[in-house]
């Protein structure tokens, strides 16, 4: 019998038990004496969550696919279970082998959002494992954080021993390597940590000292160690067949957030929209080929049972090759009861066709993102869509069929006007106009307009890093603008308008440009009961308002203070290939409402040649 680390009784109590008992089909399986290192690699957010993120599936592939190496998952505990563990004093424990993670070389946690920056504590609460690097001793694991939300790693510095800035396919191998040796050699923590930061890529935050100027900004950031860099770079996947891919993804016992199969198309994105961080962390953009996508699209679904194939990236419709893969999925899947999934597309007549072929029309709902109601605030933020095209879009969506689109807008961008929110009703009006043009013998039912606006956040490394934030009265105020207009619209009938959370924005802006003096609010706030941020049921805003007072921390500073351009960030020690200079010129294009052109059309001189790779050198070799 496979040792479980939870009782019968206890699984019984809880909700959702098959979270935790692991053995899912394409589970790894191993003895953890006979590897040199044991990973766990965490997700912090609950199991449903987790198993739907592609990056944590890469990289779980990837290490067992090496005989040394058994890496192994850990997700949060629901709340249900995370009280039990504390009542009983119950360590957190991986899915495999079900062993406390104590007992790990390595803990890897991905940052995919900044309001599951409390669920890490909880992690290390539940596995017992000290929350400061400066406190854990040679039994203790290795805290290693990366993904998205490690290009500004600073909030998070005093609790991980090490981070790593890029794609996990590059040097893992070379790190664990390293550690092996050090091991071998009988050497210490520090050891492994100084042979670690001298690896590109790599940052290890105790190896750096900051201070700041009288008005709280950052004064300099220097190491403090001869084996750290001055400048630590991101590294990247510069020929994306040549990278490793999942053949036996897990599948999970219960339904998964993303149920499906996903095929990765490419990585990166031409467009430049000024607002978004993963547009400009993950240049250049760079793409699988067809025969790649071919093979695994049989692989996948072949390991798996799924009945649904997601095509994955930025934006699929700047993928070159889509037709052909798509075309394919359909020719080689028919009538075989496989899904195929779209996101990330612009809806234009090729799109169309695919959707109409591969969904149910009378159930799926179009999606576009104008982002912004006017043109003149899409130009402000490079979005590259013109109202024309939206229009013309959601006209041929409604002639082939449909009657349902969502449309996505954000609120509080920077030089936003009250003509430009409400733009956002008068576009949704416009939508849904549309549909009324066409005869009513050819109508498929009532039109449904569905438009939700998320509120802005500036994020680091985006031209909008220098921007000022709104407070949360002022976002409401925004909201209530909007939905007014939407009340003197002709066709409020067919339009439904939905906004974020204000107070929760408030804060994702403060982690999101923090410093290091942030890590002492997350470390209140969680030891004043916050977990679960993201989840509107659990989020306690005056825990976090609490916090604030007793760290004297003031939220102000992080997030309604406009940025001199020649202010040190957190973040500048880092080289994600856009350089400072880049973005200075676009956040000066964006407040002159300047359009920059995409990647295809221009090189716009971001700095992300310096990779050699992805489109800055297609048909340069």
């Amino acid at each position: 019998m496979r040792k479980l680390a939870l009782s019968d009784e206890i699984l019984m109590k809880i909700e959702k038990p098959a979270r935790y008992i692991g053995n899912e089909v394409n589970m790894a399986r191993k003895d953890p004496n006979e590897v040199d290192i044991r990973f766990a690699m965490c997700f912090p957010d609950v199991y449903e969550i987790g198993m739907s993120h592609l990056g944590m599936q890469i990289l779980y592939d990837m290490f067992n696919r090496r005989d040394d190496i058994y890496c192994e998952r850990i997700y949060s505990p629901w709340t249900d279970l995370d009280k039990i563990m504390r009542e009983e004093n119950i360590p957190l424990f991986a899915l495999e082998s079900q062993d406390p993670i104590k007992e790990f070389d390595f803990i890897g946690i991905t940052l995919q959002y900044e309001m599951c920056y409390t669920n890490i504590l909880q992690i290390l609460d539940l596995g017992k494992i000290p929350f400061h690097t400066e406190d854990r001793t040679e039994e203790d694991p290795i805290l290693i954080g990366g993904g998205p939300c490690a290009y500004n790693p600073e909030p998070l510095a005093p609790f991980f021993d090490l981070f790593y800035i890029g794609e996990g396919e590059t040097v893992y191998f070379d790190l664990m390597d390293r550690y092996k040796e050090n091991k071998k050699n009988g050497g210490t923590r520090k050891e492994f940590l100084q042979m670690a930061a001298e690896i590109e890529g790599i940052y290890v935050p105790a190896f750096y000292d900051v201070t700041y100027k009288e008005d709280g900004t950052i004064e300099s950031m220097k190491p403090n160690n001869p084996h750290a860099k001055e400048k630590v770079t991101k590294q990247i996947v510069t020929n994306m067949d040549d990278a490793y891919f999942i053949e036996k993804p897990v599948v999970p016992f219960i339904k998964a957030t993303q149920d499906r199969v996903v095929l990765e198309l490419q990585r990166g994105c031409i467009r430049g929209c000024r607002f978004c961080q993963a547009g400009n962390v993950y240049r250049p953009s760079r793409e699988h080929s067809l025969d790649y996508l071919k093979d695994y699209a049989h692989k996948l679904l072949k390991s798996t049972g799924h009945e649904e194939i997601s095509l994955s990236s930025l934006s699929s419709s700047d993928y070159s090759q889509l037709e052909g893969i798509v075309n394919f999925l359909i020719d080689e899947f028919k009538g075989k009861g496989v899904n195929i999934s779209l996101p990330s597309l612009r809806i234009d007549a090729f799109s169309l066709d695919v959707m109409s072929k591969v969904q149910d029309i009378k159930k799926s709902s179009l999606t576009f993102a104008p982002e912004a109601g006017s043109q003149r605030l899409r130009d402000v933020i490079n979005k590259g869509l013109t109202e024309e095209i939206i229009l013309k879009g959601a006209s041929d969506a409604f002639r082939g069929g449909w009657n349902r689109v969502k449309l996505y807008f954000m609120l509080g961008l920077p030089t936003e006007t009250v003509e430009d929110m409400e733009g956002i009703a008068e576009l949704s009006e416009k939508v849904a106009e549309v549909y009324y043009e066409i005869p009513k013998d050819q109508r498929n039912g009532k039109v449904q307009v569905v438009a939700s606006s998320s509120f802005f956040v500036p994020k680091p490394f985006t031209p909008f890093q220098w921007a000022k934030m709104c407070t949360k009265e002022e976002f409401l105020e925004r909201a209530y603008i909007v939905k007014d207009k939407f009340r003197e619209m002709l066709n409020r009938k067919s339009l439904k308008y939905n906004y974020h959370e204000a107070d929760l924005t408030v804060l994702e802006g403060v982690l999101a440009r923090g410093d290091r003096k942030i890590s002492a609010l997350i470390e209140e706030v969680y030891k004043n009961g916050a977990i679960y941020d993201s989840w509107s049921e659990h989020f306690k805003n005056d825990v976090w308002m609490k916090a604030f007072e007793t760290c004297g921390i003031d939220p102000d500073f992080y997030t309604i203070r406009e940025r001199d351009l020649d202010e040190l960030f957190p973040w500048d020690f880092i080289n994600a290939g856009v350089t400072k200079e880049f973005l200075k010129r676009e956040w000066q294009n964006a407040i002159g409402e300047k359009v920059t052109p995409n990647c295809r059309q221009q090189c716009t001189g971001c700095g992300a040649m310096s990779f050699k790779g992805g489109i800055c050198y297609e048909g340069k070799n």
